[in-house]
């Protein structure tokens, strides 16, 4: 079965703020085995609105809608259901007593109004929906067997009532397919290739599993998406067709799910293993780091790093040869590895992971072609590096620099 999801404001196609609320949406309809069809945004206009209302129930059985339900008068949400609806606002005496009772308890510098009594109008046709954290009421309403559902736009206010009663109630009025995903994510080769690697595999996957490539700065994620019946069926079938690709690509897979980011798989190898790592960061300006101290328990593995993104920190902090400098560029191999093997040196480590490159837009301190990127490992073994070309987008150099470093460090930790 099918949903459909309206936001209404002109603040998101101004671009003034970013729609979350379809996202979280989404993924609580996924869950209980409703699909989203379409995801629609519209200006705070009646028209507007009444068109995105009937060209939805052509292709969904429930319709969620989100925003204008406020006190002022470009909030037109539920007037325009009154027209769509043929429908008339009647006051609810519950909701006009969660309303004052808010006012009375918690926003005590603000005198209510009628404006804000107004808020426990609703359509005399639908259900109205408690909304704990606000003045504005949901609303569930019918309509030629779709099911239409009104949200106010403030996202806290919206999630609890999508979980709380809005959920719940779609449980309980439709019978729901299973809908499984499981993301396997890979690193190290790009998606065609991936593609060629696993082609037969992919050709005879069962008819209700879907393979889904999603590519993004290094990494590709494969999405199996499986729907049916039975929970217990699809799970297996699913897990069958991923223990299929370990002979395929087995080097590549580093995780199951978009959770397990590879900063986490390599906290979870440092920790397990009792392995301690410093970082010395150049073109990355600290972005390794970052990843690392934003996930709990990085102090048990984690002892710290050198941002040393001019070159004289390189030499006096890190302590870089000047002639390795002057013979081989600051943006090389010998630099990359100097790098990590001396901060590793400097802060007592087992492991250390360093970068210098040339993310742009100017070259700096290097004559190194844009995109050029160097990141070395060191490790009770040794160091050795890599060289890349990352492309010349700034923000995108960096962002694939700190995947591929992570990706290194795993490959190197897995050896002992």
């Amino acid at each position: 079965m099918f949903a459909e999801i309206i936001t209404i404001g002109d603040e998101i196609l101004i671009g003034q703020i970013v729609d979350t609320n379809s996202v979280f949406i989404a993924k609580e309809l996924n869950k209980i085995g409703v699909s989203v069809y379409q995801i629609t945004s519209v200006q705070d206009d009646r028209l507007h609105i009444l068109e995105a209302l009937a060209a939805a129930k052509t292709r969904a059985q429930i319709v969620i809608v989100t925003g204008g339900l406020g006190p002022t008068k470009d909030d037109i949400t539920k007037h325009t259901f009154c027209e769509y609806f043929n429908d008339t606002l009647v006051r609810d005496e519950k909701v006009l007593a969660h309303v004052e009772n808010l006012f009375a308890k918690h926003i005590t510098n603000t005198k209510i109004s009628d404006v804000n009594r107004d808020q426990a109008l609703v359509l005399s046709k639908a259900t109205a929906l408690h909304n704990q954290y606000g003045t504005a009421p949901g609303m569930w309403l019918q309509k030629e067997g779709v099911v239409y559902v009104s949200l106010p736009g403030v996202p806290f206010e919206m999630k609890n009532l999508m979980r709380d009663q809005v959920i719940p109630r779609i449980m309980t009025a439709f019978k729901r397919p299973h809908i499984l995903h499981k993301t396997i994510v890979t690193y190290g080769l790009g998606e065609s290739a991936i593609a060629e690697k696993i082609q037969h595999w992919e050709t005879n996957l069962p008819s209700f599993i879907k393979l889904a490539y999603l590519p993004n700065l290094g990494k590709v994620r494969l999405r199996l998406t499986a729907k049916g019946g039975d929970k217990e069926l699809i799970a297996k079938a699913v897990d069958q067709e991923i223990q299929k690709l370990y002979p395929l690509i087995g080097d590549l897979i580093y995780g199951i799910e978009d959770d397990e980011t590879l900063e986490k798989v390599v906290a979870k190898l440092m920790t397990e293993k009792q392995f301690s790592l410093a970082t010395a960061e150049s073109c990355t300006g600290g972005e390794i780091a970052k990843k690392i101290t934003a996930l709990a328990g990085a102090s048990n593995y984690y002892k710290g790093g050198v941002v040393s993104y001019a070159t004289q920190t390189k030499i006096e902090v890190l302590g870089v040869s000047e002639v390795v400098i002057a013979d081989h560029s600051v943006v090389s191999a010998q630099v990359a590895e100097a790098m990590a093997e001396n901060v590793k040196s400097l802060l007592k480590t087992d492991f250390a992971v360093a970068t210098t490159g040339n993310a742009g837009p100017s070259k700096g301190d290097s004559d190194a072609d844009l995109g050029t990127v160097y990141i070395a490992v060191a490790s009770p073994k040794g160091v050795f590096s890599e060289k890349f070309m990352m492309g010349n987008h700034r923000e995108r150099v960096v962002q694939k620099a700190v995947n591929k470093a992570f990706e290194m460090l795993r490959k190197e930790i897995l050896k002992f």
